[in-house]
């Protein structure tokens, strides 16, 4: 009769015989603890380095394949509510706030998305809603002119972009028909420093735009001056105390962006 093969569950040990042993020599197991070993069938060992590596790289597998379907899936509900973020920080520069459909309140009081000509002229954006300003100028040379009308008056709004002290600033200039007088303004950033650059983003600082002149004999004169510094109240704002690189970073926004926009800003025809 062929003897049998045992192992031991607690330490390993295999013994051979007829049955398994009354205790294991190695750590005492009784015999309960030990399991027979059936010739002809291969078992898979879970403690092996092949096997961990076998199941981590599965585990990979299924869990990236997971991860892209569910992108997949909610990849137009982000590209959605990035729209609708959009759409809400256009209406934030018409002093808009806090709505709950930003959709039905953008329709309201936005008339147009429009495109600048080179001759200063606007020409109607048949393409999709975009979302990244900066690009569109760069890569496609398109700068997005949004034609609003508030309680009868129109307004004009401006995408802007830049640089502040640790990332990314944006917003947008919304300007009365007469293309110079500043409406209002929003803007947003991406890591600036709580309580100190990051102030550009609350109402306070946004509040003190209104009201301001956006050229001047021709050029652009909107901007930020360091806190204390103003020397032409009509143009110039007051800069963040503190956040002085976050303060010219918007400064230098304005003045680059709307500089894109001045054959559209000088241009009197009606459009």
């Amino acid at each position: 009769m062929a003897t049998k093969k045992f192992r031991c569950k607690v330490c390993g040990y295999v013994h051979e015989g007829n049955s398994a042993p009354d205790k294991c020599p190695i750590c005492n197991a009784p015999a309960s603890e030990f399991e027979e070993i059936k010739e002809g069938k291969s078992k898979l060992d879970t403690n092996s380095n092949v096997y961990t590596i076998f199941y981590a790289s599965v585990m990979v597998i299924v869990v990236a394949f997971l991860l892209a379907f569910v992108s997949s899936s909610l990849r137009a509900t982000q590209n959605k509510n990035v729209e609708l973020d959009t759409k809400k920080q256009i209406l934030a520069a018409l002093n808009i706030r806090g709505v709950k459909d930003a959709e039905a309140e953008y329709n309201k009081y936005i008339k147009a998305d429009m495109l600048v000509n080179e001759d200063g002229t606007l020409t109607e954006n048949t393409g999709a809603f975009a979302t990244a300003y900066e690009k569109e100028a760069k890569e496609n040379n398109r700068l997005h002119v949004f034609v609003a009308e508030v309680d009868g008056q129109k307004k004009y709004i401006f995408p802007v972009y830049g640089a502040g002290l640790w990332g990314a600033i944006w917003g947008y200039v919304a300007l009365d028909s007469d293309k110079n007088t500043v409406y209002g303004v929003y803007f947003s950033h991406a890591s600036e420093t709580p309580g100190l650059g990051a102030e550009i983003a609350s109402e306070h600082f946004q509040g003190e735009f209104p009201g301001k002149k956006t050229l001047e004999d021709g050029d652009i004169a909107l901007g930020v001056v360091k806190y204390g510094k103003v020397e032409k109240p009509e143009y110039q704002v007051d800069g963040i105390s503190g956040g002085t690189i976050t303060s010219v970073g918007v400064n230098d926004m304005l003045r680059k962006c709307l500089n894109s926009y001045k054959s559209f800003l000088t241009n009197n025809k009606e459009e």
